[in-house]
């Protein structure tokens, strides 16, 4: 069953994405430059089939998406991905910590060194 949803809610992803690819540009993104006719800030625009469609389809997209959200937290379980193959990781506890090096050696050169902070090109 989750299979089949999942189906349909790839086909109306792709159906989704087509209408609204097929749908007239109204101008510039966002309304901008526009003109004065007719925007996206006019009163409300006439209801076309692919918008309707458009509504449909993503309505469904929606409800296709609930339902694989419910399905998949039915499925969920406290388990790791690692832990439902049944494959033991390796064991971490038999093998020895990594020797953590002296502090000094984590801290950059201190000025007092002969080092020089800039190097000189010769």
């Amino acid at each position: 069953m989750e299979n089949v949803i999942l189906i349909v809610h790839l086909i109306l992803a792709l159906s989704l994405i087509a209408v609204v690819l097929m749908q007239r540009s109204e101008g510039g993104g966002l309304g901008m430059g526009g003109g004065g006719g007719g925007g996206a800030m006019t009163g409300r625009a006439a209801a076309t089939a692919l918008g309707k469609v458009t509504w449909l389809l993503a309505i469904a997209f929606i409800c296709t998406s609930i339902t694989l959200t419910i399905f998949a937290a039915e499925n969920a379980t406290g388990s790791s991905v690692v832990d439902r193959l049944g494959v033991t990781p390796p064991a971490q506890a038999d093998a020895e910590a990594p020797a953590v090096p002296e502090s000094d050696l984590l801290l950059p050169p201190s000025p007092d060194d002969n080092a020089p902070l800039v190097p000189t090109l010769d």
